[in-house]
């Protein structure tokens, strides 16, 4: 028997009960207007498809090219935040008046010894002047300045120290000023010995340097890079830390077309310093750091990846549609409405906000992730309605009229969750929000106009099978018989994890977000390390140099200080007792540094005598305690006598590559200059005296530089002497306050808004608070799993929290309209299908954030993950149960 008009039957009658329930649960009459319109659209549409997908190509045509030639990212954090505000007032003050410190890079040069670190710093200096996109060089001069006078710069008694350990190594010096050659070298290790036999000298004072030459002879004998600190050999002393390192500070041309504005610069030096040898095969590192440096590879970082991982997005977002709309047609037309709906949204955002940031840029995620639920809520219904209903234009008006008020309801909610933004001082999230709220009406318009255009074209099949998750209905009867203990342990659970909230961190830090694996991050953090190069310095302008020395000693005397500085602490202090002390060590060293002239360049047998001679003599050192330092450098000694006369060579070059400049540097820090305030140099007068005659004073902090806590009182405390101090400490202080704030203000505002909205629709306290109550529930776990997963707010990931109320709301309006309507069974209607998949893809989506490797980025992806698993739990658990029976449930 013939089955099939009996099913007809059965259609028509569904037809008809339904069209009967939604008279019997009409809403307010506004609401049937509305329906009604949005239904003769969607006909308006399914009747000229052709006219609307010409509108639609020709407007992602112009979109395209907008975009295209518009495109712009802005890569500079400190833009995040609002420039009007006082705080962001006084940093422009800062970088106006010292424009030569701002948008430049910072070369990093560090060598194994003093010697390669020094020569590295004044041939890169030297070759990068006039260098195509470099515009200036600065810090040449400041280094030699201190090459000359450096000895000043310490403190009497280290004056007479290491005047004193010149004066001892005299006979060492000068045999290698005569004779700077692998002979000399030998003549002059051999007053060692001869010292120690007369007792004058320990060869335990010269332990440590005779090991290291000893460890590097032997190296160069194997054909592999060494070097050694000259200044250890001659004194015995290790060099100090800051011996091995120089800055370069560069000021780049900078390519504003490019997306990496300072990367040719950038190349130019790292292509530079390539060509001079300056590697760390060589024995010299040079690095980047510094604003222009640091923006480049925040950039880079956001862009590494970003098309796999948006590959694999689109592809499993496919995978996801397919399993949710079984059909392909369904599937492309979804998936055009959301290209075309990325495009005009990218277009319009840019027209609005000039160019993206680090931020806005992740509105497409967020518009792929959320601006596809409007399509599977249009989709799924209309594969409901064509089940009902054969006829496709029928089923698409039916559907339209059936999903008008929620869909539009979701997208206002979701479009002023991201609105509340709009007011914010958080520059960097307002333009987010501005850019994703268009979109979301983009979306609603795109899932009436263009998606139903496109159904008609395509005519997809007939649904032979109802859409729905038939198997949840056990769990439907389930908390409808257990709903109020279900409601309590709901309670429970969510009460037991407030405590959580004390353990809720929010992480200040802005350098946290960037990848800590890039060059200039790691040396930025390597700079931190040292109080006398950190960037964690606050600067305070005062009106006068003399002004800015009495603010300087207020500050000294805070605990939470370590040093300050102005331009007067580059006049050292006691320089006439200093200035004679180096003038009697100068009478005594510069005839033997001074040589009239060196000794004829040695013969080869001259050379391997002295080595040879030079190793016996360590090798007779009897003393048990000197023993094995003497052995180890006298078989060195003999290994480079025994070596062939080519590889001598090789170790002569490398040896005393650095011998020259360590005397001459000598040479000069014997002669220095009296200094003060108007023989300082122009270059280093101009970092601290703006032209205006305000003088710049630096404060530096005591304690752990990466703890907040250390550097939140540091901050405070110098506030509280000088209100108008600036810097990184206070600005990452004052920066969380505005973000903070602004993400109180916005999820206030969006609260307000979304409830406002519910309110004109629902008209009903009741059916507003059962919108809502789900909503903070979902809020609530979110920040308490934050703690739990160890995620930390920060400045990136705030944005899901007030876009959890957006899309959290939209889901529960869904529920909530149809439970108005008289629908049970919730988990099993097609609306619980249409809700998990578009959660399924709107996860997916913002999973590509989290494969991001730019932290920021990625912890915003982890974050909207976590906050859409909370909203989709309480939408498609907790509010049919919150809910419970619907007052009139549909009959027939």
């Amino acid at each position: 028997m013939d089955s099939r008009p009996v099913k007809s039957r059965q259609k028509r009658d569904k037809r008809q009960s339904g069209r009967q329930r939604r008279q019997t649960a009409a809403p307010a009459k506004g609401a049937d207007v509305f329906e009604t319109a949005i239904s003769r659209v969607v006909r308006a549409c399914c009747r000229r498809p052709f006219l609307v997908l010409a509108v639609a190509a020709l407007a992602s045509l112009a979109a395209v090219l907008f975009t295209y030639e518009k495109f712009a990212i802005n890569t500079d954090t400190s833009e995040f935040i609002s420039s009007k505000l006082p705080w962001r007032q006084r940093e422009i003050q800062l970088d106006a008046a010292f424009p030569q410190q701002v948008d430049t890079l910072l070369v990093v040069v560090d060598g194994k010894t003093p010697e390669l670190a020094a020569d590295a710093a004044d041939k890169l200096g030297s070759a990068l002047q006039g260098r195509d996109h470099i515009q200036a060089v600065y810090g040449e001069e400041i280094n030699r300045f201190f090459d000359k006078n450096g000895l000043l710069y310490l403190s009497l008694d280290e004056v007479k120290t290491t005047t004193d350990q010149l004066i001892r190594a005299q006979p060492f010096l000068g045999t290698l000023a005569a004779d700077p050659t692998l002979r000399g070298l030998a003549e002059a290790l051999g007053f060692i010995p001869a010292g120690v036999k007369e007792g004058q000298i320990s060869l335990k004072d010269f332990a440590t340097p005779l090991i290291n030459l000893s460890t590097a002879i032997d190296t160069l004998l194997q054909d592999r890079p060494a070097s050694i600190s000259w200044t250890e050999l001659m004194t015995g002393e290790p060099p100090a830390a800051r011996e091995l390192r120089r800055f370069i500070r560069v000021k780049p041309v900078l390519d504003y077309d490019d997306l990496e504005p300072g990367a040719n610069a950038s190349e130019t030096i790292r292509k530079t310093a390539s060509e001079l040898g300056l590697t760390p095969d060589k024995g010299v590192t040079v690095r980047l750091t510094g604003q222009v440096a640091m923006a480049d590879e925040e950039f880079a970082s956001v862009a590494d990846g970003a098309l796999r991982n948006l590959l694999l997005t689109l592809s499993a977002v496919l995978l996801l549609l397919w399993i949710g709309l079984r059909s392909g047609r369904i599937i492309f037309a979804v998936v055009v409405c959301l290209l075309v709906g990325l495009a005009l949204t990218a277009a319009v955002g840019l027209a609005l906000v000039g160019s993206l940031n680090l931020i806005s840029v992740a509105f497409a995620v967020l518009f792929i992730g959320i601006g596809v639920d409007f399509g599977i809520q249009v989709a799924v219904r209309y594969r409901r309605e064509r089940h009902l209903n054969s006829d496709l234009q029928g089923a698409l008006g039916a559907a339209a009229s059936a999903i008008a008020k929620p869909l539009a309801l979701a997208a206002a909610a979701t479009a002023a969750g991201f609105f509340a933004f709009l007011p914010s001082d958080y520059v960097g999230i307002s333009e987010l929000g501005l850019i994703a709220g268009v979109g979301m009406i983009i979306a609603f318009i795109i899932s009436l106009t263009l998606l139903p255009a496109l159904l008609s074209l395509l005519r997809p099949p007939a649904e032979h099978h109802a859409i729905g998750y038939r198997g949840l209905a056990p769990v439907d009867r389930f908390t409808a018989r257990h709903r109020i203990p279900l409601l309590v342990l709901i309670a429970v659970a969510v009460v037991a994890g407030l405590p959580l909230f004390n353990y809720l961190k929010f992480d200040f830090n802005p350098i946290n977000l960037r990848n800590s694996s890039v060059e200039s991050v790691t040396t930025f953090l390597d700079l931190s390390k040292d109080p006398t190069t950190t960037p964690n310095v606050i600067n305070v302008l005062a009106p006068s140099l003399r002004e800015a020395n009495d603010l300087a000693q207020r500050l000294n005397k805070l605990p939470e200080v370590s040093e300050t500085a102005t331009l007067q602490s580059f006049v050292p202090g006691d320089q006439e007792q200093k200035l004679a002390v180096i003038a009697d060590a100068a009478s005594l060293l510069d005839p033997t540094l001074n040589v009239a002239e060196t000794k004829p360049t040695p013969s080869d047998e001259d050379t391997r005598k002295a080595l040879s001679t030079a190793a016996d003599a360590f090798q007779k050192l009897d003393q048990t305690d000197d023993r094995a330092v003497g052995v180890k450098i006298a078989n060195s000694l003999k290994a480079l006598t025994e070596a062939s006369e080519a590889k001598r060579a090789a170790v002569e070059t490398a040896l005393l590559s650095g011998l020259k400049l360590r005397l001459q540097q000598i040479r000069s820090s014997l002669h220095p200059e009296s200094v003060s305030l108007d023989n300082l140099l122009k270059e280093l007068t101009q970092d601290w005296i703006a032209k205006d005659g305000r003088a710049r004073v630096e404060v530096r902090p005591k304690g752990n530089q990466n703890d907040n806590e250390t550097m939140a009182r540091f901050a405070s405390a110098v506030l509280k002497v000088a209100p108008e101090a600036t810097g990184m400490p206070i600005l990452i202080q004052e920066s969380a306050k505005t973000i903070v704030r602004a993400f109180i203000y916005a999820v206030a505002l969006a609260l307000l808004c979304i409830t406002a909205l519910l309110f004109i629709v629902l008209r009903s306290t009741r059916d507003v608070l059962l919108t809502l109550v789900p909503l903070l529930i979902a809020g609530i776990v979110t920040l308490e799993l934050t703690v739990l997963f160890g995620v930390p707010l920060n400045f990136a990931n705030i944005i899901a929290l007030p876009l959890l109320l957006g899309v959290g709301v939209a889901f529960k309006i869904y529920y909530v309209l149809a439970w108005r309507e008289g629908e049970t069974n919730l988990l099993s209607s097609a609306l619980t299908r249409a809700v998990f998949f578009s959660a399924l893809t709107t996860a997916t989506a913002f999973a590509s954030l989290w494969l991001s490797n730019h932290p920021g980025t990625s912890s915003m992806g982890k974050l909207l993950s976590l906050s859409l698993l909370t909203t989709f739990v309480a939408a498609v658990l907790i509010q049919p149960i919150l809910m419970g029976p619907p007052r009139r449930a549909k009959t027939g």
